[in-house]
């Protein structure tokens, strides 16, 4: 891949990094005390003032640091130079429905996007459980400082997976077909979220399967990660990308079985 000219690897990761902590130092002391307030939005889904305000932080030092960039929040929209083909997009908590209820599973999501590119750069912080990922194109993806390598599982009856059930696939008519691939596999779990496929990126889960219903934040951030570590990311029609409502990743080996089990019946 030829990537920008006005490209900077390290330079960018560095900056995701600090918008990571940003937003992680604004959610985790309201996560420890329980002291915030639940509200819920248009779609029905939880919001607390430590989403808003992680995002105002975050949204802040990229207007500082990158002004000819645009940014993309889950909780303020579109803002910056909304021009560039550079976009940060943002999630300040994803798994807000765990953070209120006092389970570690929740992270801020960081990547930077370009127009012509996709995610180039992405950090995906987890405070409460001591962990963050991250990557950045043509450097590799990390955990911990570990870098990441996806598994090299080529059976399904040997695989690790992981699935999100939801009312979404239900409305499609896949559950049966989720059910059936849980089944096939050789263990099934359902860790939800981002860490399903920082799992994939780490080579412990071979399979990974979201919800129906995902937005550009919830996929950019972790699709870096899951492609430097080796793994493909798509949707449930097998589109490379991190615009669509669904995400599907894996060790590539086992792509087609996963794929196979989210096809619409008929």
């Amino acid at each position: 891949m030829t990537l920008p000219p006005d490209f900077d690897a390290a330079a960018e990761l560095a900056l995701a990094q600090e918008l990571a902590d940003l937003g992680n130092a604004v959610a985790m002391p309201l996560y420890e005390s329980r002291e915030f307030s639940l509200a819920r939005k248009a779609d029905r889904s939880e919001v607390t003032e430590a989403d808003r305000n992680a995002e105002l932080a975050i949204s802040r030092r990229v207007l500082e640091a990158r002004p000819h960039h645009g940014m993309y929040g889950e909780e303020h929209g579109v803002v910056g130079d909304t021009s560039s083909p550079w976009r940060w997009v943002v999630d300040p908590i994803d798994g807000t429905s765990n953070f209120v209820r006092g389970i570690p599973v929740w992270a801020t999501l960081v990547a930077l996007t370009h127009a012509d590119h996709g995610p180039l750069v992405g950090v995906v912080a987890a405070p409460a459980m001591g962990r963050r990922w991250w990557a950045a194109r043509g450097l590799g993806a990390f955990a911990n400082g570990r870098r990441c390598q996806v598994s090299t599982v080529a059976a399904l009856a040997e695989a690790q997976v992981s699935v999100t059930f939801a009312s979404g696939w239900d409305a499609l008519g896949v559950t049966p077909q989720l059910v059936q691939l849980q089944q096939d596999a050789y263990r099934a779990r359902g860790f939800g979220d981002f860490w399903q496929h920082m799992l994939v990126a780490e080579g412990a889960v071979d399979i990974a399967i979201d919800a129906v219903g995902l937005m550009p934040y919830d996929n950019a951030a972790v699709k870096i990660v899951v492609e430097e570590a080796g793994g493909t990311y798509t949707d449930r029609n097998n589109v490379v990308t991190f615009e669509s409502d669904t995400a599907v990743s894996s060790n590539g080996l086992l792509h087609a079985a996963a794929l196979a089990a989210v096809r619409v019946p008929g």
